[in-house]
């Protein structure tokens, strides 16, 4: 599943520009041809059986209503998204990210859930802490229901982890710092191992022939970093943003932020971590810790099963490592449903999502155990159905009681941002620009708050 990790690129960002110039002229159509057809789009396949069983238990409660639900992959769901609103055919509900929720309030696109009778009695303590409040617009009004909530771990075969004379207390207890890396980079550096057996921290290691990195890679973050370096740069005292999750002012030019760069992408110098043109969409973390290609990979909780799924491969997930601010840190992302205006004018609809943020429907999703849902009920159905299936997914839950997540970054401008950042991330990675590129990418990306866009 992805959870929003990848914004607004390319031919995503000119829909944007078009459904820009269209959105207060798009057609008031819908796609559901009826008062009573409701249609819902999202992306993950691998979740729809369970928002197919949540429609029949709605159905059989709403008699005469049907909900017609579509899967539409990730790499095509946003660009479909846009070109639905501008033809008029958007749907009624659909999933909504926080990398790109900002964009669509600001075109006006979104019907406030607070305002109906149906939707009126979502409120923030029903879920976990923060998901909520994190769909609540600078107005005061509510624009997406709950639905579930991620963090990032880190993913490691357990066999070379043996190989290499880790134990699981100590990857549970690694330490991170900008300077040697910490207990971090150590392990890292022992579960990295060349062509010859040599393993990254003895004598006569080569770098530039591997057997096996020791951490995966998953490109080179964008303007997230979401399982890439934001662990490390939040765990030193930086945030993206001046104000959390949402601001005005970016801090991509922080040299707290800058020295986690310099270590991070150093460590594909040092041969530990892939050279950029490893990572490719058919070549990501699992794929390089299926293959035997890496040890480990940092990944978000989205990614439980597949990781557990990987052919004779015995995984083991655990904890960011504890950064100089003596804390671990991980962002916590979660998806919410969203009713779109013409969907508004349905009764139907907004029973529908109603339905979509009940008890009854978290309870659906957490006895799937494919993800964690928004309330803490749904959650410890969702952490049961995994023991039962002898996964341990406390990496994934212990940064909620530690209280070391970070939210999502919401801001305005997504695409244009993602749009500077990713290719400036790119050049540092694959090219060894210097890190200090970035002040000027922060201040062009400030401008666009100070000239609003």
């Amino acid at each position: 599943m992805n959870h929003g990790r990848q914004l607004f690129t390319g031919a995503v960002a000119v829909g944007a520009m078009a459904l820009t110039a269209v959105a207060g002229c798009a057609p008031e159509s819908g796609s559901g041809t009826s008062k009573n057809e409701v249609s819902y789009w999202l992306w993950d396949s691998n979740q729809l059986a369970i928002y197919e069983k949540c429609a029949t238990d709605f159905e059989e409660e709403h008699p005469g209503v049907d909900v017609r639900i579509s899967q539409i992959g990730w790499e095509f769901y946003w660009s479909k998204l846009t070109a639905s609103f501008i033809a008029g055919t958007q749907p009624d509900v659909f999933t909504n990210a926080p990398s790109k929720h900002a964009q669509l309030l600001s075109l006006d696109l979104l019907a406030p859930l607070d305002e109906f009778e149906e939707t009126s009695g979502i409120n923030n303590s029903d879920y976990q802490p923060g998901l909520a409040a994190n769909w609540i617009g600078g107005d005061g009004h509510r624009y997406a229901a709950p639905k579930d909530w991620d963090t990032v771990a880190l993913f490691y075969n357990k066999e070379m982890a043996k190989e290499a004379s880790l134990s699981e207390e100590e990857l549970n207890t690694l330490t991170w710092n900008p300077r040697d890396g910490g207990t971090f980079e150590r392990a890292i550096a022992r579960l990295t191992v060349d062509k010859n057996g040599v393993r990254g921290d003895e004598p006569g290691f080569d770098k530039h022939n591997v057997r096996t990195y020791g951490l995966a890679t998953a490109d080179a973050g964008g303007m997230d970093g979401h399982i890439q370096w934001s662990p490390f740069a939040l765990s030193n005292g930086w945030y993206y943003m001046d104000e959390t999750p949402q601001g005005v002012r970016y801090h991509y030019d922080e040299h707290r932020f800058q020295e986690t760069l310099v270590w991070y992408f150093g460590l594909a110098e040092k041969g530990y971590l892939p050279p950029f043109e490893h990572f490719s969409p058919a070549n990501g973390p699992e794929v390089q810790v299926g293959s035997g290609t890496a040890a480990t990979a940092l990944n978000g909780a989205w990614m439980i099963r597949t990781f557990h799924s990987l052919k004779g491969k015995d995984v083991g997930s655990a904890p960011t490592p504890v950064g100089p601010n003596g804390k671990r840190a991980t962002i916590m992302n979660g998806l919410g449903d969203s009713l779109t205006k013409t969907g508004s004018k349905k009764k139907a609809a907004r029973q529908w999502v109603a339905h979509l943020a009940s008890d009854a429907c978290q309870r659906v999703a957490g006895e799937a155990g494919i993800v964690f849902p928004a309330t803490a009920e749904g959650t410890g159905l969702a952490v049961s159905t995994y023991e039962k299936q002898g996964i341990d997914v406390t990496a994934f839950t212990r940064p909620l009681r530690e209280r070391s997540t970070f939210g999502y970054p919401l801001t305005d401008f997504g695409a244009d941002i993602s749009a500077m950042m990713l290719p400036a991330m790119q050049d540092i990675y694959a090219n060894g620009k210097p890190v200090s590129s970035l002040d000027r990418t922060n201040d062009q990306i400030n401008l666009l708050f100070e000239q609003g866009g």
